[in-house]
């Protein structure tokens, strides 16, 4: 796949991450969204569910993990890229490296919680990180998000 290429999927995929995060929004919940494709196809799609569940650990990326490994009906992920549209925390990217995701595709940076500042060493070592893929949109709904919630 050449560069241009890969950049069209990319973009494809985020927008799909951006729905579920619009999904999340109209649930009250903070707005991320994730998908995990594997060899070309969907094969998970979540959103946070944190508020919903009552449960901290329920990111979008938490969710999408099980979602895979239940339809891959195994626990490593490695052919796998997770587009999410805001930089993982800490929590998420110890699991994305548990689950050695091969490739991580997010939006927006996220400078206080994201686990490129606090344990950018937590990934699986063989994987690959892409960042800034339609990072204003995703940015964008974060940002319009809060902003409501302090009126």
């Amino acid at each position: 796949m050449t560069a241009e290429e890969q950049l069209k999927t990319d973009e494809r995929l985020m927008r799909m991450a951006l729905a579920e995060a619009e999904a999340a929004r109209q649930k009250g919940e903070i707005p991320i969204g994730a998908v995990i494709a594997c060899q070309g196809r969907i094969i998970a799609r979540a959103h946070n569910l944190t508020e919903t569940l009552t449960d901290v650990t329920a990111h979008a990326e938490m969710q999408a993990i099980t979602a895979a490994a239940n339809q891959l009906g195994g626990k490593y992920l490695a052919d796998c890229t997770l587009y999410v549209t805001v930089e993982p925390c800490v929590m998420c990217a110890g699991a994305i490296g548990w689950a050695q995701i091969g490739r991580v595709v997010y939006g927006a940076a996220d400078e206080k919680r994201g686990f490129q500042r606090y344990a950018p060493q937590a990934l699986h070592p063989r994987c690959t990180v892409t960042q800034g893929v339609l990072e204003a949109e995703c940015r964008e709904l974060m940002q319009q998000f809060f902003a409501a919630k302090r009126k």
